[in-house]
């Protein structure tokens, strides 16, 4: 029996050149970087990935790519959700082909489903795949895995061994433990929260796919490494400054052009991502690149910007702009009652 996944899998991010297409390069650059700055695994083709604005072959390189790069240094945990069964199970063929540890497949999107039909389609995964899968819970955009359903998965499919939970709804992730770990010691649980990481560690999480680990993989390796050391009070200072950082990136621009722009700060030229934008997003991203870099100036990871923020050196002023921008996009997201 291969042992539970466990520790931070780096949901990638997709550099793109000037023409919109894979720049294989500089994704190769990225993949080295992350595994240096200590990440314990990498998951290529998630939502921060934007795995639906690519094609089918698209997302095949994407892997291909990232298992030649990485030479078995660290597991894969590969994205696997195609729009129907047999799709999802052609990937699952040729991501096991590659060795990937794993694949990641969300439950049914576009059309909400009840538990039963979350049940048989993974169920009908899981009895055909060759290589093991974990379930991805993310109600905001597809039909949601309850409790009982992943029990049900866990006790009669050998090859479902892990849940990633984007939820971010601790008694959530508590309940699921509580019902499926007894039966199923092997059962991984990974949240895709990152403003709950140390939380979700402390209750028996085995670890994340945590976006932010794209941006400071070594913020958020820290943070994992003094949670499971028992140093909370050091851990929750980071925490705290991982949620700032993290609600930053994921509220003030469209998921997930904040985090492109702050992989671009940390060195790595993304491009431009395959959603058009605006002329107002584009404004709205040169003053979150400006909030950006001044925030990660401030925890010493990129150079002194043109204007100010010296490295280590960022202002209050800056402090108070990031804190105003979240409470403000926050704000907002409770009168559409998305929060």
């Amino acid at each position: 029996m291969a042992e539970r996944l466990q520790g931070i899998f780096t949901p990638n991010l997709v550099p793109l050149d000037s023409k919109g297409d894979i720049n294989e390069e500089v994704l190769r650059k990225y993949v080295d970087w992350l595994i240096e700055k200590g990440v314990h695994g990498l998951y290529p083709n998630g939502s921060t990935g934007e795995f639906t604005r690519f094609t089918f072959e698209e997302r095949k390189r994407i892997v291909s790519i990232i298992a030649d790069q990485t030479r078995g240094r660290v597991p894969i945990l590969a994205g696997a959700a195609e729009a129907n069964v047999k799709e999802t199970l052609k990937a699952c063929e040729y991501y096991a082909e590659l060795g990937v540890r794993a694949v990641a497949i969300v439950a049914p999107f576009y059309y909400k489903l009840g538990p039963e039909a979350v049940f048989a389609y993974f169920r009908e995964i899981g009895r055909n795949t060759p290589v093991d899968v974990t379930l991805y819970n993310i109600p905001m955009f597809a039909s949601p895995i309850d409790v009982p359903t992943v029990q049900r998965l866990a006790d009669e499919c050998e090859r479902i061994t892990a849940i990633k939970d984007s939820s971010g709804e601790l008694p959530h992730m508590i309940r699921m433990i509580q019902a499926v770990r007894p039966n199923r010691p092997d059962f991984a649980f990974l949240t895709g929260w990152d403003a709950a990481l140390m939380p979700m560690i402390l209750v028996g999480c085995d670890g994340g796919t945590n976006a932010s680990s794209g941006v400071v993989p070594e913020i958020t390796r820290k943070l994992y490494d003094l949670t499971l050391a028992g140093k909370l009070d050091d851990a929750r200072k980071i925490q705290y400054d991982l949620v700032t950082l993290f609600d930053t990136m994921l509220y003030s621009a469209e998921f997930p052009d904040g985090f492109r722009e702050a992989v671009k700060l940390r060195g790595f030229d993304m491009g431009h991502g395959r959603q058009p934008r605006s002329e107002h997003q584009e404004q709205d991203l040169s003053i979150l690149r400006r909030t950006l870099q001044c925030s990660l100036a401030d925890h010493g990871f990129t150079q002194e910007p043109i204007g100010g923020c010296p490295v280590g050196e960022g202002s209050a002023d800056e402090t108070a702009d990031v804190r105003n921008i979240v409470m403000t996009v926050v704000s907002e997201l409770q009168k559409k009652g998305m929060l």
